[in-house]
């Protein structure tokens, strides 16, 4: 597997942990509709929170949430009606990005909720 694949999943489970740590639920890890992948769905009391990963070598090119484009927003927010129309869900649905960038050994974690919305 690439190098930045294998960083990548390790970059998911360390926001996993993170995410349970905190008290979060797992509800789904990688759920794919049409063109988009949402990277967790997590929930914490009645909140749905749709976690976009982003994991990076390195913050020489700017910062990991820098780098959720318009269009994969679009894409993250049709999945997302979606399973929660298929699930039948009535919950808030917010949109988190966890930034993590590789420094040295370690891992810097940020936790972004509310990152960005639909409209």
């Amino acid at each position: 597997m690439a190098q930045h694949n294998e960083l990548g999943k390790k970059g998911e489970q360390l926001a996993v942990d993170l995410l349970l740590k905190k008290g979060y639920d797992i509800i789904e890890r990688n759920y794919r509709f049409d063109k988009a992948e949402v990277d967790i769905i997590a929930q914490i009391k009645d909140t749905l929170a749709i976690v976009e990963v982003k994991t990076r070598s390195t913050a020489d090119f700017g910062n990991p949430q820098d780098f959720v484009k318009p269009k994969q927003i679009q894409r993250l927010v049709k999945a997302v009606d979606e399973y929660v129309n298929a699930n039948e869900l009535d919950v808030e649905v917010r949109f988190d990005v966890i930034a993590i960038v590789k420094s040295g050994i370690t891992f810097e974690i940020e936790h972004l909720e509310d990152a960005f919305y639909h409209f």
